[in-house]
């Protein structure tokens, strides 16, 4: 049996990532794939115990880094590895990534412990494809506070942060040109979706 795809979904906070996710789904359901939906931190019932730790008690950087490896790594285990092996297609919404955006660009962790935790826990396991919505801080935070009445501990931060995860991930962008696509989410959800389609196709 052929081996599923992994495509992974980025952005800040309220760059609109999450509804794409859910769009993209019920989009390649539609053409007939099997897709299983997932998410990070959490994806596993162990996942989504430190994914409430991790979104709202205060820990030390390199804690949070650790905990979101850790659950990076049940969650491989579970679920990503089985449904590739399975022919199935893997769409999540953030991975490996978001750690060198949040924790590395955010939270100035050293990336090289990120990568080594990166090359501990994935192996050689890297998404086929990694979509990175991109919209300026002041238009997510807009679009985040009019959505959410009880933000999160990292959807609390202040703008700073976020201009510095969004530097992260346009790095990542620049040095990962074969896999990642910089989707630009101050379009409409309509025409984002066909730009989708149309990356998505290549696979």
């Amino acid at each position: 049996m052929a081996r599923g795809r992994f495509i992974s979904l980025e952005g800040i906070d309220g760059a609109g990532k999450s509804t794409q996710h859910t769009w993209l789904v019920e989009y390649l359901r539609g053409q007939g794939h099997v897709v299983v939906a997932t998410r990070e931190p959490g994806g596993t019932p162990l996942g989504e115990k430190l994914r409430v730790l991790l979104l709202a008690d205060p820990m030390h950087l390199e804690t949070e880094a650790l905990l979101m490896f850790a659950a990076r790594r049940e969650h491989i285990a579970q679920v990503i590895e089985p449904a590739l092996a399975r022919g199935e297609w893997v769409v999540c919404d953030r991975f490996v990534d978001a750690s060198f955006a949040y924790q590395g660009g955010g939270r100035g962790l050293s990336w090289k412990k990120l990568e080594a935790l990166a090359d501990w826990v994935l192996g050689d396991l890297q998404p086929d494809l990694t979509l990175i919505f991109d919209a300026p801080v002041a238009i997510a935070q807009q679009r985040l506070h009019a959505a959410t009445s009880q933000p999160d501990r990292f959807e609390q931060e202040h703008a700073a942060f976020f201009e510095r995860v969004r530097a992260a991930y346009l790095r990542i962008a620049a040095e990962n040109p074969a896999r990642v696509r910089l989707i630009d989410a101050t379009q409409t959800p309509a025409a984002i979706n066909k730009v989708l389609e149309d990356i998505v196709a290549t696979l």
